[in-house]
């Protein structure tokens, strides 16, 4: 005997009056997007040229030369001038006390250039750190580290991957903090530290376990480690896809008996998960909004390129099955990005904790996605998309990896598929 379907009630339903389903920007924000726009045509893109050029022929790759800090200082300031800075904090003190929604539209427009982000002080690790020292910091980690951070006077690392666990489960984290005295001495080791590499790098935020006894989410704290302690060594950049990124590099470190003081302990000891879903609720809606704006960019390349080349006596945008990969990385990126704006939308009404299920959603589809319109650029592009004649290469690489920063592609679709059965 057939049953009838009876559909399940989930939150997904669509609902014209549903607060869920209004992804409009604020008014009063459109005229900070059109200003982010704007800069980034008019400064940013000239500047990273400059920037680009004034590296060349530098003796040591782990550095920036005194003309390429000079360019990026003087885009900041006018950056900072003109209001254009720390977009990410949600406080009207801090930052520009925009919504998830109304940042994820800028955010999308800072991914399509490498150094709009920073140059408005908007670049991960930064961001989620300076989330979390607002968030959770005493007054003295503030001063001394918050605020030169939101002055984009240095720059910060954070420390949690270890190449002998499966760290993609925190619980795993095997870097060790145990109080003597007044002070943590911390032990362990860590691989792809993105950033570390920066000389202008000053403050880490490591994960460490303090208490292998406790409750299984209350052994793991969260510490901060100023780069110059005594102990805390880099062994060397991780490379990827044969590239290591200097200067900034993602770094392979050991902390040996890494000594700070006990106040240098966030928010308490034993709530390192608590601070990790402060930082990686809005850091991955960041994510993916940037990295929608690397798919925007690569499907106009892909349309320049089509409409330019010819091969067979036809453009080659005319050619085989283009024309439709041309139109399916258009319906690709307007569906990811009513997705994240949903996302977004989502941590502004019901929270970060309660909308999680939706940020693993498009932090698993984004980079899957958007790494196939990239590869579908570099493929009309032919060898030279390969090539350092166009940023296809690079921008692959980047997505690629998202695929594995902030938790990897399983990781998110176990959290919607294990919410999908709860609902049953």
């Amino acid at each position: 005997m057939k049953h009838a379907y009876v559909p399940r009630t989930t939150n997904y339903t669509l609902n014209p009056g549903d607060e869920l389903n209004d992804l409009r920007m604020s008014d009063q924000v459109r005229p900070l997007y059109d200003h982010v726009k704007k800069f980034i045509r008019d400064t940013v893109e000239p500047m990273s040229i400059e920037f680009a050029k004034a590296g060349e022929g530098k003796e040591d790759r782990w550095s920036f030369t005194p003309k390429q800090l000079e360019v990026l200082e003087v885009a900041k300031n006018k950056a900072k001038k003109e209001g254009l800075w720390n977009f990410f904090l949600p406080d009207d003190e801090t930052g520009q006390g925009l919504k998830n929604l109304d940042y994820a539209y800028i955010a999308a427009e800072l991914g399509k250039s490498p150094l709009a982000s920073e140059t408005m002080n908007c670049s991960a690790p930064d961001t989620g750190n300076m989330e979390v020292l607002e968030r959770v910091g005493t007054k003295e980690q503030k001063e001394k580290w918050l605020k030169p951070l939101m002055n984009g006077e240095i720059r910060s690392a954070y420390v949690m991957t270890e190449p002998n666990v499966a760290s993609s489960d925190a619980k795993n984290i095997s870097t060790t903090a145990k109080l003597v005295g007044d002070e943590w001495v911390i032990n362990g080791e860590k691989y792809y530290i993105s950033g570390l590499g920066d000389p202008r790098c000053k403050i880490l935020i490591v994960m460490v376990k303090t208490n292998p006894d406790a409750a299984p989410s209350k052994q793991q704290s969260q510490i901060l480690v100023p780069r110059d302690t005594p102990g805390v060594e880099v062994l060397g950049p991780m490379h990827v896809f044969g590239q290591d990124h200097a200067p900034r590099g993602h770094m392979h470190m050991r902390f040996n008996n890494v000594r700070v003081p006990k106040e240098n302990m966030l928010l308490g000891e034993g709530r390192g998960f608590e601070i990790s879903q402060l930082r990686l609720g809005p850091g991955r809606i960041h994510h993916c909004m940037r990295t929608i704006g690397k798919a925007e960019k690569a499907l106009d390349l892909m349309v320049q390129r089509g409409l330019t080349r010819e091969a067979f006596g036809r453009k080659i945008a005319h050619l085989g099955g283009n024309m439709q990969i041309i139109a399916q990385a258009r319906c690709e990126i307007e569906a990811m990005r009513l997705m994240v704006l949903k996302a977004a939308k989502a941590m502004d009404v019901l929270g970060n904790k309660e909308a999680r299920v939706w940020v693993s959603m498009v932090k698993a589809m984004v980079p899957e996605r958007a790494c196939r319109i990239i590869d579908q650029s570099i493929q009309m592009h032919g060898a030279t998309g390969i090539s350092h004649w166009t940023p296809l290469a690079e921008m692959y690489q980047d997505v690629r990896h998202l695929r594995f920063a902030d938790g990897p592609d399983e990781v998110h679709w176990m959290v919607v598929g294990r919410h999908e059965l709860s609902m049953a």
